[in-house]
């Protein structure tokens, strides 16, 4: 890191002080003008004070500012720098961050150093807002003399990036990969066996099992009733079609619309992975910007989430009938198609069932979106004045017409998740098992 020059500035505390001495001056020469000399003295000798206590706080020896090299969206990181200063005893020690404003908010990041083992040391949680590359170009680093009416400040050049990923904590966690064992082991695959289209084998018929399942001939042979059981089929294709426009670019709860949804669409592709079925990412605006070819393997899950980092924040309208007729002519058998959006107005969302529509015939398309709480919780405030109540109207107007928007998707033959931002992931899990057992992919 390339530093300049530390000159010596004034604390808060010294301009303070000035500023108290200047009506005091007043009255002196006022009630005694020939004592005005004291004025000037005073301000003479509170500078003096500003620089000696500069001189005090000691000099910089050396500076480190780390920064991490990747970090994920909506994903505590940390910001740490180390100071060695010499021959000084200040009383605080501050330094402070530019960098992108998707690393911190306004693009600034200051944290105070503690004295440790004779360094001062520091750090600063942040939380990436988008994905990207954010760079850290510049620090300021401020120590305070004893006295605290002097400082020094030393600007430093840097060239640090943090590379910003898609947030796959849910893939972490500890409930998915307990999901994940019992099914590796055979207590969840159980349960999916006999769910599927696929026969697997015969077993005893136990009291509860579905009736339909009797093998009534195998049972005549044996004279003992036996039932089938089926194997959910693997190897399904798998596609998670992404509207980067606009609308799923609107933060909700500090992310972006469209990171909460790669988040749900990551964490549900790992376990269609170990599944076995076979997944693709696919992104739009205007036009088709991001299609993947289908990873068959969980040990190639890092190119999704590499493939999905590359998802661009556009503040443009998607353009629904090229990216799915796009998708559709790419797709050469039937698969699971999850599409996650969001809707403004009316003449957009028509436009976006038309172009669904003409998946369904050959596809399983799954619609995924957010509930809009801001809209929810406008429409729910009390009509105190005129203002408040024509908000809450037109917000119940918005909320009728993604109702609306929703029940033409059902009636269309379109499975539709719409559910809080942080649910969205369960629910997006639930919904594919539930296809994945029924059979109606392959």
């Amino acid at each position: 890191m390339s530093t300049r020059l530390a000159p010596i500035v004034p604390t808060a505390r010294a301009v303070v002080l000035l500023a108290l001495g200047a009506p005091v001056a007043l009255v002196i020469g006022a009630t005694q003008p020939e004592a005005w000399v004291i004025a000037p003295l005073f301000g003479l000798v509170v500078l003096v004070l500003i620089v000696v206590d500069g001189l005090l706080g000691g000099r910089l020896e050396d500076l480190q500012v780390t920064v991490p090299g990747d970090a994920e969206v909506g994903a505590e990181t940390q910001f740490s720098a180390r100071a060695a200063l010499h021959a000084g005893n200040p009383s605080a020690v501050e330094i402070a961050l530019e960098c992108d404003a998707r690393l911190s908010p306004g693009g600034r990041c200051q944290f105070a150093l503690h004295r440790r083992d004779g360094e001062w040391r520091g750090q600063a949680q942040v939380s990436p807002s988008r994905r990207g590359t954010g760079r850290v170009t510049r620090c300021w680093l401020r120590w305070t003399g004893p006295l605290g009416l002097g400082a020094r400040q030393l600007l430093g050049d840097l060239d640090e990036q943090v590379r910003v990923w898609p947030n796959i904590a849910a893939v972490r966690s500890p409930a998915l990969q307990t999901f994940l064992k019992d099914a590796q082991y055979g207590l969840i695959a159980r349960r999916i066996r006999g769910e599927g289209t696929q026969f697997e084998s015969l077993a005893e018929y136990e009291p509860g099992m579905d009736r339909r399942r009797i093998d009534w001939k195998a049972s005549a042979r044996h004279v003992h009733l036996y039932a089938k059981e089926f194997e959910t089929e693997r190897n399904n294709q798998i596609v998670f079609a992404f509207d980067c426009g606009q609308a799923m670019c609107e933060p909700i709860a500090g992310m972006p619309r469209l990171d909460r949804a790669v988040s749900a669409a990551l964490a549900t592709s790992y376990v269609a992975l170990k599944g076995g079925d076979r997944v693709s990412l696919f992104g739009f605006a205007s036009r088709p910007e991001v299609s993947t070819p289908f990873i068959t393997a969980s040990r190639d899950f890092h190119r999704l989430q590499r493939a999905a980092a590359g998802l661009e924040y556009r503040a443009e309208e998607p353009n629904f009938t090229l990216a799915l007729a796009t998708l559709a002519n790419r797709l050469q058998r039937r698969s699971l198609i999850v599409v996650f959006s969001d809707f403004s107005d009316p003449t957009s969302a028509e436009l976006m069932i038309e172009s669904i529509g003409r998946l369904v015939s050959r596809h399983v398309v799954l619609f995924v979106t957010m509930e809009d709480e801001e809209l929810e919780e406008i429409s729910a405030e009390p009509p105190e004045d005129l203002e408040v109540l024509s908000m809450a109207v037109s917000a119940d107007l918005l909320l009728r017409q993604r109702a609306l928007v929703t029940r033409r998707l059902q009636q269309i033959g379109v499975d539709v998740i719409e559910a809080r931002y942080d649910r969205i992931g369960t629910r997006l899990l639930d919904a594919y098992l539930a296809i994945k057992r029924s059979g109606a992919i392959g």
